[in-house]
Parts: structure tokens; sequence; C-alpha cells
């Protein structure tokens, strides 16, 4: 597999007040072009500092982030990221929170013409057309990270950064936006990484799924290649062998770790019950 997106030897440590919180410890992962990742873990494993350092939001202590022979050195247009809250201006409309990400990646490249049918084809994409004056406070939430999604991918990134992007949605909206996500990205053939908590949705979606160990130092634990044929149906694959045989991979693995942590925490705990013990003695 040839790597588009190359993560090389990260480590992470964050200082406070003379203390080092050492989060993640050598994690690599090499991404093809058109590929979809999702990485997955208990809470606190960095699955989301990983997400940001790809995007160049924070730096790593050690290691590297190659996208497309490039290093990233801090935040910029080929990576786009899309937050569990939709993050939209709320004095903008919709329209306006897409053309407002446009023109700034396209200024020099597109006329005005251009630009704005750039970002009306890609509310059209996400199903928006119909809002395009709306404000946030008018529209759902799913409605909204829609709107996200489409300001995304309207800067054409090399990569589509996700960060539990329909974490707070209704089951209803989130299956039905995950379908859109999958319809799209088989049409654009975009590169993505998402972190998720839902075995579910990481199943359906991806290539891949990165499942990442515990915290401190926490790394990659295992990669699941999903062979799953495309476009996928939800329906059709809730009685596929294959599809539950990867769930069970997935809930095993976080149920594994989750144990671990609980017989550490139970030892500790132990320890310093004897050690009150016999201190008090």
């Amino acid at each position: 597999m040839s790597s588009y997106l190359s993560i090389e030897n990260i480590d992470k440590r964050f200082e406070r007040n003379g203390l080092s919180s050492h989060v993640l410890a050598d994690v690599n992962l090499q991404v093809a072009r058109g590929e979809y990742i999702s990485i997955i873990g208990h809470s606190g494993c960095g699955k989301s500092t990983v997400l940001n350092i790809v995007a160049g939001l924070i730096d790593s202590t050690n290691g590297a982030v190659i996208l497309d022979g490039k290093e990233v050195k801090g935040p910029g247009p080929d990576r786009s990221l899309v937050f569990q809250n939709h993050s939209l201006l709320p004095w903008l409309t919709v329209y306006e929170n897409v053309a407002l990400a446009v023109d700034k990646v396209f200024k020099h490249g597109k006329s005005k013409a251009e630009r704005q049918e750039w970002t009306l084809r890609h509310l059209d994409m996400v199903g928006m057309s119909h809002a395009l004056n709306k404000r946030p406070s008018e529209i759902s939430g799913g409605m909204k990270q829609r709107v996200g999604i489409a300001r995304a991918l309207a800067m054409e990134p090399k990569v589509l950064l996700l960060d539990e992007p329909f974490g707070a949605l209704d089951a209803l909206t989130r299956a039905h936006l995950q379908d859109e996500v999958m319809r799209i990205q088989s049409e654009l053939h975009n590169t993505v990484m998402m972190i998720t908590h839902d075995v579910d949705e990481a199943v359906l979606l991806s290539d891949r799924i990165v499942m990442m160990t515990n915290g401190p130092a926490a790394t990659i634990g295992e990669i699941l290649d999903i062979d799953l044929p495309r476009p996928r149906d939800r329906i059709a694959l809730a009685n596929d062998a294959r599809y539950n045989g990867y769930r069970q991979a997935v809930l095993s693995f976080l149920y594994e770790k989750q144990r671990k942590v609980e017989d550490i925490g139970q030892h500790r705990a132990r320890g310093q019950e004897s050690a009150s013990v016999k201190k008090q003695a």
C-alpha cells in the first residue's frame, strides 16, 4: 500500500505546572489515498490528540506527520476538520458559513462566480440547498452537521478529519448522515480519518479500524481490515457474518483493554489499602 498520509513515530507529552503527562507513545500509521480510517478506543486514549496532530492544531513531542510528501507544520486547507459540535458562526447564514471558507481558500484561484457555484454545489451535495438563507439557530442539529461537512469538503482538502461528527445526533439522524457520508466519499474518493466511540459506525464506514490502547502512553494496539464490498447497506449487513465478525473483534479488543484497566485499578486500590493498614499498625 502506497502511503499518502504517514504518521511516523508520534510521541506526545503535555507539560503543566512542572508535571509531565505522556499521552501518546510511538504511534505509526500509513494511510492510502482515498482510504477511510476510523480510530476507536476508550475515553482518554489519545484519539483526538492524534487527530489534532494530523490537523496541525497541536505539535507532537517527537515524530512527524507527512501528507502527500510534505511534513505537516501547522493548520492548513489541505486538512479540514469537522468537530462533534458543528462550529458554525451563528450570525452567518448557511450559505455564508460555507462561502467564508471557500473565499478564504480559493480567493486567488477562482472567480467570484466560480466561488459562488462551488459553495452552492457543496451545499447541494449534503442536501442543504433549501436552507441557504437560514441561520444555525433556525435549523436542526443534523442540518448543522451537514453544513459543517459541506464547509469542510468545499475546501477540497487532501484529508477530511472527522472528530465524532455524529456523536451528538439522535440515532435516526446519525444513521442518515452516515449514509450521506458514505455516498459522498464514494463520489469524491476522499481520504478520511474519523474518531468514533461507536463500533457499528466504525465497521460500517471504514476500510480499516485503528484500535488504540489505553493511556497513559497510548499507542496503536491493533489494526483491523474491513473487507466488505461497497456500497454498503446497513440493513443487509445486520445479518452478514463478516460484519458481525468484525464487530465482535473490535468489541473484544475494547473489552480486554477495559478489563486490564479495571484489574490495574483494583491492584492499586488493594496496595493503597494494605499500605494504610500497615501505617495504622
